[in-house]
């Protein structure tokens, strides 16, 4: 090869535009809400492939592994992961020379005179005119066609487009896992706020147990004539009233069964989750510092990634300012007979080289570069903003779990003293000495105060299940497929 030859590929080595360099983010040194709350239960040792095991409860585990299943969202976005990757291999493409095959048979006479040949293609059709007498032999000629052409990516604008649709399929990666994510802890959720209807259902029904045995008792009393008919009618309306209670509970405990049958991929006909008790545990994820959340959470990395993404665009329409070269070549055999087509002979060849540059288009290009920027900066604010929000979750969830673990013990006493309370005075109202409606006002309170209990149990591992997402559930940077494994697109994707 002549050296000259060696001066476009030298040349490749250039890529016009910026390269990337990850933007500072605004950053807290650790979290407000940590200062002076130790975690009750830290779980930093859990394993944080399957995040929702630190609840240790087996049918969450059964109906979470469900959702990498058969969950339709995350098999859309698992779709669009797949398209970008092709799209990186369909950039890579253009990297390589364009390589082009080409037979040809012709049949042609020619006519003595002034005339004109006729030929055919072997399609069999013909066209042509001619004047004159008299005819040549028919004469069939083969050929056969090679040609290369190679775009040379001499300012780096194919690389740059590579670049770009490399970080694009990252992104897509990161969406997958943030979509997996969100779903588990929604499930997770629901179930929690499932369980929580199950033993509101059973306190309601131990409610309606002990005012029916207070029913019994006033109606005893009254037929001994030691108590008007009145106590007996405002027990029954308060044993009704805990019984209408009890049958709505119903309502909700459809509503979030029928929302996990749809997480998991079923239609709601087909799930049924038996009843069982809201744990009694809340566990919490140690938070760690604030500047982890970079690597932890997938809807961050998918920001950071769309900024290269739009970087390496910039770069692209840097490139259209310089000219466009190419190489080609084309090699051929034309001759007859068939078995004597390969001979040097019939041999042709020719070598090119082409530049080509617009050399006004309005500020078309400019444009183009300064819109390029733009969108930049624009993914630029983006990413600041997912991380701002980010922080705010985490700040949120530390603070919800640290009040409510506080409220909890608050709880957990005025149960304790209503019930006590409840105790002394129908103990005082079967001795006479207060009446029925003071009974009513302690039962009240203490239910009350039951439901209370139960909904900051539910408040609080719903807190905990929205810290482990915003902390990213175990999920880690390292699990994005580099520009090596994207050709694997679904290995990457496994959890």
């Amino acid at each position: 090869m002549k050296r000259w030859l060696w001066l476009p590929l030298l040349c490749s080595a250039c890529m016009v535009g910026p390269n990337y360099q990850k933007p500072d983010t605004p950053m807290s040194v650790s979290y407000k809400e940590l200062q002076g709350w130790t975690i009750a239960q830290p779980q930093d040792a859990a394993d944080r492939g399957d995040w929702w095991s630190v609840y240790r409860d087996p049918a969450l585990d059964e109906l979470e592994r469900q959702v990498d299943v058969s969950n339709q969202t995350i098999k859309q976005f698992e779709a669009q992961y797949r398209n970008a990757v092709a799209l990186v291999q369909e950039a890579q493409a253009n990297l390589f020379p364009v390589v082009g095959l080409n037979g040809n048979v012709t049949r042609s006479s020619g006519f003595s005179g002034s005339g004109t040949s006729s030929s055919g293609a072997v399609s069999g059709t013909s066209t042509g005119s001619f004047t004159g007498r008299g005819a040549g032999t028919p004469r069939t000629q083969y050929s056969v066609q090679g040609s290369v052409t190679w775009d040379l990516d001499v300012w780096g604008r194919v690389r740059r487009q590579v670049e770009s649709q490399v970080a694009g399929a990252q992104l897509s990666a990161a969406d997958v896992a943030n979509a997996r994510l969100s779903a588990q802890a929604t499930l997770a959720t629901d179930y929690f706020n499932l369980r929580a209807e199950d033993s509101l259902q059973t306190l309601l029904q131990q409610t309606v147990a002990y005012y029916q045995r207070a029913l019994a008792i006033v109606q005893n009393q009254h037929a001994a004539g030691t108590v008007s008919a009145a106590d007996v009618v405002t027990a029954q309306a308060q044993l009704e009233g805990a019984r209408a209670q009890l049958v709505g509970v119903g309502v909700q405990r459809s509503l979030f069964e029928h929302a996990i049958a749809v997480l998991t991929g079923h239609p709601p006909a087909d799930l049924t989750v038996p009843v069982g008790a809201l744990a009694s545990g809340v566990p919490v994820m140690p938070p760690g510092l604030p500047s982890t959340l970079l690597q932890r959470r997938p809807d961050i990395a998918a920001a950071e990634r769309q900024m290269q993404e739009e970087n390496a665009l910039i770069g692209v329409q840097i490139a259209a300012f310089y000219p466009d070269i190419s190489l080609s070549t084309l090699g051929a055999f034309i001759g007859s007979p068939l078995s004597q087509l390969f001979t040097v002979a019939n041999r042709t060849w020719s070598l090119g080289a082409a530049a080509s540059e617009t050399l006004f288009n309005g500020g078309a290009r400019t444009s183009a570069v300064a819109a390029a920027r733009a969108t930049y900066d624009q993914s630029v604010a983006n990413y600041r903003q997912v991380v701002l929000t980010a922080l705010q979750q985490v700040e949120d969830q530390l603070s919800s779990l640290r009040i409510l673990e506080q409220q909890k013990h608050a709880e957990d006493v005025a149960v304790a003293a209503a019930q006590r309370a409840v105790d002394v005075i129908f103990n005082q109202y079967r001795a006479g000495t207060v009446a029925y409606t003071s009974v009513i006002t302690e039962q009240q309170t203490l239910l009350a105060d039951q439901q209370a209990q139960l909904a900051v149990q539910q408040s609080r591992l719903v807190a905990s299940v929205t810290l482990i997402e915003a902390l990213g559930g175990g999920w880690g940077t390292g699990q994005l497929p580099q520009r090596k494994d994207l050709p694997n697109a679904l290995d990457v994707l496994k959890p």
